[in-house]
């Protein structure tokens, strides 16, 4: 079985963030699944079927969980094959196509709802503008990017705390960038996760209707970095972004 290592939504290597992605010539078992993702340590794998017609099954692992959606691995995966790709997942059929050195997603929108969430004892000492959810992550807004940029939440409350995933943004900071965020998944055994294109489905929604935009540039404000454009389409979320392939090789078991 091939695989490759792929680091996403950044034009350069060592930046953005890596995904491990496995092509399968048959369903692979679950819990070989995960085996192979605690093995490599990405923040996710993904295991794409590549040995029949028509849709892939694709399915995204972290260290510790099968998980609905994945962005950063769902761009690394069409990056790897190229060209037009339609996949079949958890979260329904998922458009994707890699063209000029871009890829782009066609995702579900998941606009947050606001909710009563206290999370003084996640992120003390820190005001929020707006607190909400969407269907699987806790969402919430500051004033300043720069206190984004800062952030350092405690990750055991946040754990303990519905699904233990959380993103906080705020407006730009820098020229191009309409927001900037960040997200803390330790329920999924994710401290801090590099650049997360599942979150943007999340983000576009709130901010299109915040600044007025469909069209719209993410910075993810992580020690890696990463860009995300997005583009609000009713609701559907289009996700672009760039990947680097880092090593490629085969697995052995």
């Amino acid at each position: 079985m091939r695989l490759y290592i792929v680091d996403a939504f950044t034009s350069e290597a060592f930046a953005g963030n890596s995904a491990g992605v496995v092509l399968l010539d048959s369903p692979g078992d679950a819990g070989w699944m995960q085996s192979v993702a605690a093995e490599l340590r990405h923040a996710e794998t993904a295991f794409v079927e590549v040995g029949g017609e028509g849709p892939k099954s694709l399915r995204w692992f972290t260290p510790e969980t099968e998980v609905d959606l994945c962005g950063h691995a769902t761009l690394a995966t069409t990056h790897v094959l190229g060209g037009e790709q339609t996949f079949t997942t958890r979260s329904g059929e998922l458009r994707c196509r890699a063209e000029d050195g871009w890829v782009s997603m066609d995702f579900p929108s998941d606009p947050p709802r606001e909710s009563d969430d206290d999370l003084s004892s996640i992120l003390p000492g820190v005001s929020f503008a707006y607190v909400g959810r969407s269907r699987q992550n806790l969402f919430a807004v500051v004033d300043d990017a720069s206190v984004v940029r800062s952030l350092a939440p405690d990750l055991a409350a946040l754990r303990a705390h519905w699904t233990g995933r959380l993103m906080v943004t705020a407006g730009g900071d820098v020229e191009g960038i309409d927001f900037v965020t960040r997200f803390f998944a330790p329920g999924v055994g994710i401290d801090e996760d590099p650049v997360t294109g599942s979150a943007h489905c999340v983000l576009a929604p709130y901010w299109a209707a915040r600044l007025g935009r469909t069209e719209l540039v993410g910075e993810q404000a992580s020690a890696r970095g990463g860009i995300v454009r997005v583009n609000l389409e009713g609701d559907r979320v289009l996700l672009s972004g760039q990947a680097v392939t880092v090593a490629s090789g085969e697995l052995h078991v």
